[in-house]
């Protein structure tokens, strides 16, 4: 029996420096909680495939950087 294709689901997360980004992005990846994490530089990405019903859903979450210089990468 072949597996289902997954569903693809992007979602990219923008705002300001030092506001939270990066740690709601490993609080829903790894259910772990880091205050004071180090500022992202440029873009980073994680995948999480989530069971919904009787399908699977890979969330691709991209974290960009909040300093104004990488604006142009959002």
């Amino acid at each position: 029996m072949a597996t289902p294709e997954a569903t693809l689901l992007k979602i990219v997360l923008i705002g300001n420096s030092n506001t939270g980004k990066t740690s709601v992005l490993l609080r829903f990846i790894s259910e772990q909680f880091e205050d004071g994490m180090p500022n992202t530089v440029g873009v980073d990405f994680k995948i999480k495939s989530l069971q919904v019903d009787d399908k699977v859903a890979k969330v691709q979450v991209w974290d960009t950087a909040g300093q104004e210089r990488f604006r142009s990468i959002s």
